[in-house]
């Protein structure tokens, strides 16, 4: 049977933000709040597989990615990388590429600075926390192409947006985040 769940596309009208949609599927709440914080805080790495089926079994979301060249996870800092023993983005941006035939690009991308946690803080502190935690390397991997970026939670966008506003220095073609909920 198909699976017939919604997702949403968030058409990007903010000129704040750096890119062109916001694609979610869950309101950041209940039963999707508690899986996506023990997925990223409490060691259960397994749960990448269940959030990239959920979103493979969608046709319309699918058929909607396939204008994407590349998918891009958000970078985490090596700092929290070795702490967590994983990147939450990374393990759902590789399964999405495999699946789904998109190349996974993990070296343009590079968080530079180790931050407060963003869930820590309030909006007005996340944007400021996050302003120049982000660099680019070969810029050329991007020039013209549709870039998909991925990251679990969109709460306030400052993380994604921050992402976009240094990967547009690239000359994208066009930028699209996905994460699994938007609080």
């Amino acid at each position: 049977m198909e699976n017939q769940s919604t997702f949403t596309i968030y058409e990007n009208d903010d000129l704040k933000n750096y890119f062109n949609y916001h694609i979610y599927f869950f309101k950041y709440e209940g039963i999707i709040r508690q899986a996506i914080l023990r997925y990223k805080f409490r060691e259960k790495s397994y749960l990448y597989k269940s959030f990239t089926n959920f979103f493979i079994k969608n046709k319309k979301f699918c058929g909607f990615l396939e204008k994407y060249d590349i998918i891009i996870p958000v970078p985490i800092s090596s700092k929290r990388n070795k702490e967590r023993g994983y990147n939450q983005s990374t393990l759902i941006a590789r399964e999405l590429s495999k699946k789904l035939n998109l190349r996974l690009v993990k070296n343009c991308l590079y968080k530079t600075k180790n931050v407060i946690e963003q869930s820590k803080l309030s909006k007005d502190e996340r944007e400021q926390n996050i302003q120049g935690v982000y660099s680019l390397n070969n810029p050329n991997l991007l020039e013209n192409k549709k870039i998909l970026l991925v990251d679990d939670i969109y709460t306030t966008g400052s993380t994604v947006n921050e992402c976009c506003k240094v990967l547009l220095s690239a000359k994208p073609s066009e930028i699209a985040v996905l994460t699994i909920a938007k609080d």
